[in-house]
């Protein structure tokens, strides 16, 4: 059984693309953490099953996990939509390599030249540092899940903290893209983004609290 976890907060215009595209999961659970808009009424409409969490990608992440009933578990944000043959590379994933963990290939949903560009600083980061972000989903079997002590609520590397437990040998590509929306490279400039993110990798990596990291993150 696959379970679906998408953690939201005010995302009511991002979710129902992401919830169609994923139908075919056996469960989907949204781990909400307080939204104000129509978060929870999108999410019901569409069969999700809703929990509420406290506020926190980390803590909802751990909360809609411990509330999924599968044996599989994508975790996946709610700006983030697999591409349309998604579940046959998870199925043909988990056939292969039932003990490993998976991550999509990354996409921004932008046909801007810089869209590109971080396309590949992404593939190149996956490649040398196996290190692949929330952003391109990650698929975990339970018990691996369980065994490295899953998702811990952090307000921010939520991600890259439970990839390194993971550690490289345990890590797949999945042979299917995920887009990821580029409202945060449009807002605050794709050059600054970039730069903001890898310096919130590098403070990450020196030994900066998340709390440190996610003020500057914005």
């Amino acid at each position: 059984m696959l379970s679906v976890v998408i953690p939201t907060l005010n995302a009511a215009s991002d979710l129902p693309d992401t919830l169609d595209r994923m139908r075919t999961a056996d469960e989907i659970v949204v781990a909400d953490g307080g939204s104000t808009d129509q978060t929870a009424r999108v999410a019901e409409r569409c069969g999700a099953r809703l929990i509420l969490a406290p506020k926190g990608r980390g803590a909802q992440l751990a909360a809609g996990a411990e509330a999924a009933r599968g044996d599989w578990l994508l975790f996946l944000h709610a700006d983030t939509v697999p591409g349309p043959r998604w579940r046959a590379a998870v199925d043909a994933h988990i056939a292969a390599a039932p003990g490993k963990a998976a991550c999509f290939r990354f996409r921004l949903a932008d046909r801007a030249w810089q869209a590109r560009w971080i396309e590949r600083g992404v593939a190149a980061r996956v490649r040398l540092l196996a290190l692949p972000y929330g952003d391109q989903g990650l698929l975990v079997p339970r018990a691996l899940y369980e065994a490295v002590g899953g998702y811990r609520p952090l307000p921010l590397m939520e991600d890259v903290e439970l990839v390194r437990r993971l550690g490289r040998s345990r890590l797949s590509l999945l042979e299917e893209t995920a887009s990821t929306s580029s409202a945060r490279w449009r807002r605050d400039g794709w050059l600054s983004r970039s730069a903001r993110n890898l310096a919130c990798l590098a403070l990450y990596r020196l030994g900066a609290s998340p709390e440190r990291i996610a003020r500057l993150y914005g």
